[in-house]
């Protein structure tokens, strides 16, 4: 008997050193706890807890920047009161650069707290007042630096009589507001919305799609669903499958504002209170409805290489994002038309609209599509007021890239492939097969593809340079025809912008090379008089009364200085399109036409 309780003891002991043992090499582990008992305040405070991480020191990171908005934002600036604890001591944590922490553990378990300070609403930012939370991750939560890959919990804690918490995040069944992510990675692409906002829901491709709206607005609920459904079916047509089991949109409705910021299986957009009232700026909407959605396969998915895994610590730089943002803005003009929101002549005024904007750009002469890409975080989000001259948008003039590669596609296939089939293809190859992004190289393979030849000349002309490509030419593959209005005129154009908003008449912009330019008006010139007379509207309004060649007299004032500068009016080298069905067309141009909108 005594040999037996030994025997008993023994294996207590075994079992006892063996789960010591494992206690001790437990996995790291990360969970989050998000509360805001001041929302009035602005502030979230963050509990973080790492379990199971050796050695003596452990480094806590927060990003610079959200991915999808290309600019170093510099988020750690809004921490404060950052401080470590292991059990209920208090352990050394000090800051050794601009968005890192070194937290003294002595290979302990830690429980790192902070505030951050939350006051810009915008779709790229965090925001709280007395009325809502909305966060994206980058921007409140840091990660143990090398563990980005790790798993991770997050409580959300609402503010008293705030009852709904909104994001992609799956939950923990069993524990409210819990979340799961993976990775680092899926908890900074979920963006949260928490409040007493209305949740709208509806099915799309046989997959749950909510919609938080915040904020008062003059929308119908069910026109609106059903509208939204309409434009998320006819983008999974492209490449045909959903990739999520849950999608939701977070819709800010506020006084002002505009735009939309993509994310893993979710949305932010804001709109004016009163866009769903008016026709025009509710397909408005719906265009950004589109192109936001379009983003769930294209950049998110289907992505450039440089574009994931992130390096959340500094600038990720790629010269594709003429692809990644101009072919969604593309597609969101196209979906909007199959999906039957704008009309065949709607859609010629907006593809003649989008040629005129770039071909008016002095910048369009400047830089290449694939330069703009790579120049994001220098110059897209940092405008002035010479930008005009020297930057062109990578969403403008890769929506024109993209409807010239799908005309080069619809012609060398007679209309039986078009750029959806090439998305796909890609879609298949990088994210399915190989889960990775694809090279500049491999993209331009991707189109050959489907044209069945070599694109160096499109790309060497049109990507990496800057030369204006024949529109006509690309158009005729659908037998549209573009008209310069302006061609055969010899109208005068002084080339400055001028803005009223101070009361007087003050130049904002100098277009490069025109008649503002070469008689030396300059930005912030104040307009005090012409030819004698003293000025007090916009200078703009006045010239076409003048020609070609006549001589002004103006009198400005440069920072307090009046100043005489004469001006001599030069010829409007601008453009302005019209597009329009060619007459006659041909049974191959009506094909292509219907291949490629989807109607006649």
């Amino acid at each position: 008997m005594q040999k037996i309780i030994h025997s008993w003891a023994y294996g207590v002991l075994l079992l006892l050193a063996v789960a010591l043992s494992s206690s001790a090499y437990a996995a790291p582990s990360i969970s989050y706890r998000l509360s805001m008992p001041e929302p009035h305040t602005h502030y979230f405070e963050v509990e973080m807890r790492l379990e199971g991480f050796r050695g003596k020191n452990l480094e806590v990171t927060m990003p610079v920047w959200a991915p999808g908005s290309y600019l170093i934002r510099e988020f750690p600036k809004n921490v404060e009161a950052f401080q470590a604890h292991v059990g209920k001591n208090r352990v050394k944590a000090e800051k050794t650069d601009k968005n890192t922490w070194r937290v003294a553990t002595g290979g302990k378990d830690v429980t790192v707290t902070y505030k951050v300070y939350a006051y810009e609403l915008s779709v790229r930012t965090s925001f709280i007042d007395a009325t809502h939370g909305y966060l994206n991750g980058t921007s409140v939560f840091m990660y143990p630096e090398g563990h980005k890959d790790l798993p991770s919990t997050l409580t959300v804690v609402p503010y008293k009589g705030w009852s709904k918490v909104s994001t992609g995040l799956p939950v923990v069944e069993g524990k409210p507001f819990t979340y799961r992510a993976p990775n680092y990675d899926v908890l900074a692409d979920s963006p949260i919305e928490i409040g007493n906002h209305e949740i709208l829901s509806f099915e799309s491709n046989g997959v749950k799609h909510e919609v938080a709206m915040y904020g008062d607005a003059n929308y119908d609920p069910a026109r609106l669903t059903a509208d939204m459904k309409r434009v998320t079916d006819e983008s999974a047509k492209v490449f045909g499958e959903l990739p999520i089991k849950y999608y939701l949109f977070i819709v800010h409705n506020l006084a002002a504002g505009g735009g939309g910021l993509e994310h893993l299986n979710s949305t932010t957009l804001h709109a004016t209170r009163t866009t769903y009232g008016n026709e025009r700026t509710y397909k408005g909407f719906l265009n950004l409805v589109a192109h936001e959605y379009f983003h769930l396969w294209n950049v998110k998915r289907l992505r450039p290489i440089e574009l994931g895994p992130f390096d959340y610590n500094q600038e990720n730089y790629s010269r594709l994002l003429w692809v990644s943002e101009g072919f969604t803005t593309y597609y969101a003009d196209l979906i909007m038309r199959r999906a039957g929101f704008t009309s065949e002549q709607e859609h010629l005024e907006k593809i003649a609209s989008s040629i005129t904007s770039v071909e008016n750009t002095p910048g369009n002469k400047v830089v290449s599509a694939a330069q703009s890409s790579f120049d994001a975080w220098i110059k897209q989000y940092r405008p002035d007021e010479n930008s005009y001259n020297t930057h062109l948008s990578y969403y403008s003039k890769g929506a024109l890239l993209g409807m010239l590669l799908d005309m080069e596609i619809l012609k060398a296939t007679n209309g039986t492939k078009t750029l959806d089939d090439a998305m796909k293809a890609m879609y298949d190859l990088y994210y399915k097969k190989k889960n990775r992004g694809f090279t500049e190289k491999e993209f331009q393979e991707g189109i050959e593809k489907f044209t069945g030849r070599s694109m160096d000349d499109f790309f060497s002309r049109y990507v990496y340079g800057v030369e204006t490509p024949d529109y006509n030419a690309f158009l005729g593959t659908v037998g549209i025809t573009l008209k310069d209005l302006n061609h055969g005129t010899n109208q005068p154009l002084l080339g400055a912008g001028i803005s009223l908003a101070t009361g007087k008449p003050v130049v904002t912009t100098v277009t490069r090379n025109g008649s503002a330019w070469q008689a030396g008006l300059n930005v912030h010139d104040e307009i005090i008089g012409m030819n004698g007379y003293r000025v007090t509207d916009d200078l703009n309004k006045i010239i076409p009364a003048y020609q070609v060649g006549d001589a002004l007299e103006l009198v400005v004032s440069r920072s307090g200085q009046l100043m005489i500068l004469p001006v001599t009016l030069l010829k409007d080298q601008t453009v302005k399109y019209r597009a329009e069905r060619s007459s006659p067309v041909t049974e191959a141009q009506k094909m292509n036409y219907l291949a490629w909108t989807g109607s006649n």
